[in-house]
């Protein structure tokens, strides 16, 4: 849950760093499809639409997060929160490579579900996984990690490291690293005994 978190945090802030070059990459497509440069404001109403995406997907995600929750359980909720996540930065990483600006837009909006859907069910999970004396460190590790996120997206968008044109898609797709570790190490993890006693009525799981 704690790299959900992350993956938010990292989305939110990393899509500022390439910003100059995707416009570029728009004004390229655009010019090459149809023969003729788009106008400034079609420049910005797509850049705004790729920006803004990512809040409608977070919406979508936020709303099923409380269905998913009861149906398949925390976990599992995190775990088909991996999905949206891996298919947007699938779509990120390879839109330069097919020409498509579509599948950035396409991208950010299945990153942005998973945002909202992980976020919400990792604060969930976390409040009734914790031990009573840690319930309000565990709490707050939502925030640290989006902080976390911020931070790293920010670093990783610098010229020197990630935020030049020729590496911009990569920097896109970086959102998939939290999104593979926590794939990789929450199926390790226990289920919400809470989930376990009042939905699925396994007493003895619970305890």
């Amino acid at each position: 849950g704690i790299t959900g978190a992350f993956h938010y945090g990292l989305q939110v802030s990393i899509i500022n760093s390439p910003a100059e070059h995707i416009q570029s990459f728009i004004h390229e497509m655009w010019l090459k499809r149809y023969g003729s440069s788009p106008s400034a404001e079609m420049l910005t109403l797509m850049w705004s639409f790729i920006v803004s995406i990512y809040s409608i997907g977070g919406l979508l995600g936020s709303s099923c997060a409380g269905y998913l929750s009861v149906r398949f359980g925390r976990k599992k909720a995190m775990l088909l929160a991996n999905i949206p996540a891996l298919l947007g930065a699938a779509l990120m990483g390879f839109s330069r490579l097919c020409g498509s600006f579509e599948m950035i837009i396409a991208g950010r909006l299945f990153s942005g579900v998973c945002g909202g859907l992980a976020q919400n069910v990792h604060i969930m999970y976390a409040g009734e996984c914790a031990p009573r004396n840690l319930r309000g460190l565990i709490a707050i590790t939502a925030s640290t990690s989006i902080a976390a996120g911020k931070f790293v997206g920010f670093a990783l968008g610098l010229r020197e490291v990630l935020g030049v044109e020729d590496l911009w898609p990569v920097l896109l797709a970086a959102n998939a690293v939290p999104v593979l570790i926590q794939l990789l190490t929450l199926p390790f993890f226990p289920d919400s005994p809470r989930y376990l006693l009042i939905d699925q009525k396994d007493k003895e799981g619970c305890i």
